[in-house]
């Protein structure tokens, strides 16, 4: 009896419990809303190295990277810096560098004494050739490092360019007072200061009238800078040839050469190129004036002879304090020069 109680008690309770609930929560599992717990693995001992297995990443913030830095105030600006472990720097001084040309010779070519002048049956003359034949080799060698940037590159060709080249830098030179940019195409950033020295406050008239030789390359040098990608090349060329060169002060007068004579030219110029640079063109680098040749006379210069009014005093505002120019005679040029 006690248990057909029971069984009916039972039967009753499920009863009620299924008329206030719905079948459904009675028949399925209860949703659970803790977070399910990570299995753990079954060997705890290597369970250190197995957490550095895994490296955590920090994603980029995008909308953080789409900010510019203009934006952010100061205080902003170093929590980032701060969090980051970025020190903050310097305004920067540095300048960016372009290296165009050098600043001076690779190997500078010593022309033999009496060059021109000496023939090549006499000693002196075959002792020079000999030289010259000795040194070929190392121009060879810089012409072959030249032709691994250009292709197409002839002796013959660049001696005709090199012509070229001289004259129009001369031609230049003339008409500096109106373009010096014209000027700088056809010479490096080293002979530019040194041409534009020796044509202050002067008036040039020069010429070609000719070859008195074919032009000769005597010797060819390759320099990298910096990097072994970075090369220059310099060529020297010997010019024999005939020309006419007039200086004038800026008074009108004439204190060199002459516009009617003519003289032989014997020199030796310095061409050079930036080989890395595939817009890059032959330029007049320098000139080579050799040891054992004599020192020219400098030509003399004019002044301007200052005269003051001593009969009437001096004042600022007075036309008659007005200092008066006049030109020197040539014979007190010298003497004033030397004073």
């Amino acid at each position: 009896m006690a248990t057909s109680a029971c069984l009916t008690s039972s039967k009753l309770l499920t009863l009620q419990i299924c008329k206030i609930l719905p079948i459904s929560n009675v028949l399925h599992r209860p949703i659970c809303t803790t977070p399910l717990s990570m299995a753990k693995h079954w060997n705890q001992k290597y369970r250190k190295l197995r957490a550095q297995k895994v490296i955590k990443v920090n994603l980029p913030d995008y909308e953080e990277t789409m900010r510019s830095y203009n934006e952010l105030s100061k205080e902003e600006m170093r929590s980032k810096m701060k969090e980051k472990g970025v020190q903050p720097s310097n305004p920067s001084v540095e300048r960016p560098l372009y290296l165009s040309t050098t600043g001076d010779i690779f190997e500078p070519y010593v022309p033999p004494e009496g060059d021109g002048k000496v023939s090549f049956i006499t000693k002196e003359g075959a002792k020079q050739k000999l030289d010259f034949v000795g040194k070929k080799s190392k121009s060879m060698l810089a012409i072959r490092k030249l032709r691994k940037f250009d292709d197409d590159f002839e002796v013959d060709d660049f001696l005709v360019m090199a012509q070229d080249v001289y004259m129009k830098a001369h031609n230049a030179l003339m008409n500096v007072r109106k373009d010096k940019e014209e000027l700088l195409l056809h010479v490096t950033e080293k002979a530019y200061p040194e041409m534009l020295h020796n044509a202050m406050d002067k008036t040039i008239h020069w010429k070609m009238l000719g070859l008195l030789e074919p032009l000769r390359l005597v010797q060819a040098r390759t320099l990298d800078v910096i990097s072994k990608e970075n090369l220059f090349c310099q060529m020297t060329v010997r010019f024999h040839t005939q020309q006419m060169l007039a200086v004038y002060d800026r008074f009108g007068r004439l204190i060199y050469g002459s516009e009617i004579l003519a003289k032989d030219v014997l020199e030796y110029i310095v061409f050079e190129k930036h080989l890395a640079n595939r817009y890059g063109n032959w330029r007049v680098h320098a000139k080579i004036i050799p040891d054992w040749m004599p020192a020219k006379e400098p030509a003399p210069k004019t002044f301007r002879l200052v005269e003051e009014d001593e009969k009437q005093p001096q004042s600022p505002t007075s036309d008659s304090s007005l200092q008066k120019t006049k030109e020197l005679p040539p014979s007190e040029m010298p003497a004033l020069a030397t004073a």
